[in-house]
């Protein structure tokens, strides 16, 4: 343990694990079964202890800060508002270690919608850590099996995606950015890139959140479906080779992504040579 690594630690409160940086509140990952899906809110920053992500804001209402879903899922919609839809419900989430360097969260949650078979279960393996007081790390493992063929038509609505809170958008003075130095919406959107970072000015300093795709995952780097009110998610399901994407019945996807919790801006909080340290790992 480097002298600047944080300890933490993680409890279970009703339907949703609560985690603490020091005795400091971090996060809390929700998985209520009258919930679309699983996530994480709030995501406190370093400097200002406020969200660095948005929950249902009116604008967008289906946002839940971070989180996982997918729209147009053999007919279902696993993303957007109405739980008749579809939805993403945990049935196992635990903490597998509550206090140290970091902390573990493992969760199984299956697709399902009322009148119909489900078609995926996915297996998630969640590892929260503090390497120094001006950088916090969400690291997840997500392993999805197809229970029978799947379909998904052409989608802007897909998998990992973060809503960034509005005082960091760009509508709002904030910076988004990706590996290549391409920045906001217009530099952004449908550009394939490891990863997207986005901060902005606080009253109390900058700080940010930034998105990193493993190179294991399949179609790496995912291209990007970006929004300047502050909206950052790599969705392979919007670029399909066809129409849709299909996936056989027994398949198993097995996705990486770490969350970049940090103060300062990317170049000063060196996002690039903490990728060079993910991809190895």
């Amino acid at each position: 343990m480097n002298a600047q690594e944080q300890m933490l630690s993680a409890t279970l409160v009703g339907d949703r694990i609560d985690v603490l940086i020091g005795s400091t509140f971090f996060t809390s990952y929700h998985f209520a079964e009258n919930e679309k899906y699983p996530y994480f809110y709030p995501i406190n920053a370093p400097i200002s202890g406020s969200s660095i992500t948005s929950m249902r804001n009116g604008e967008y209402p289906h946002h839940s800060s971070l989180f996982f879903g997918c729209d147009k899922v053999n007919g279902g919609n696993y993303w957007q508002e109405g739980l008749e839809r579809g939805r993403i419900i945990s049935i196992g989430a635990r903490i597998i270690e509550a206090k140290g360097p970091k902390v573990i969260i493992e969760d199984e949650c299956i697709w399902k919608r009322p009148d119909a078979p489900s078609p995926i279960i996915d297996r998630r393996l969640i590892t929260i850590s503090a390497p120094d007081k001006n950088l916090y790390l969400i690291d997840f493992e997500i392993n999805m099996e197809m229970l029978m063929d799947v379909t998904i038509l052409k989608t802007n609505h897909s998998l990992f995606s973060a809503r960034i809170d509005a005082d960091l958008s760009v509508k709002q003075g904030g910076k988004m950015i990706n590996a290549e130095g391409q920045e906001d919406e217009k530099g952004t959107f449908g550009v394939s890139s490891p990863w997207i970072d986005c901060y902005g000015n606080r009253k109390t300093g900058t700080e940010g959140i930034a998105i990193l795709q493993h190179p294991s995952n399949k179609g790496y780097p995912s291209k990007w479906f970006t929004r300047n009110y502050g909206f950052i998610s790599p969705t392979p399901m919007y670029w399909p080779d066809d129409e849709s994407t299909h996936l056989k019945k027994g398949e198993k996807i097995k996705l990486r992504y770490r969350v970049l919790v940090h103060a300062g801006t990317t170049k000063e909080a060196n996002i690039s040579a903490l990728f060079e340290k993910y991809k190895h790992e």
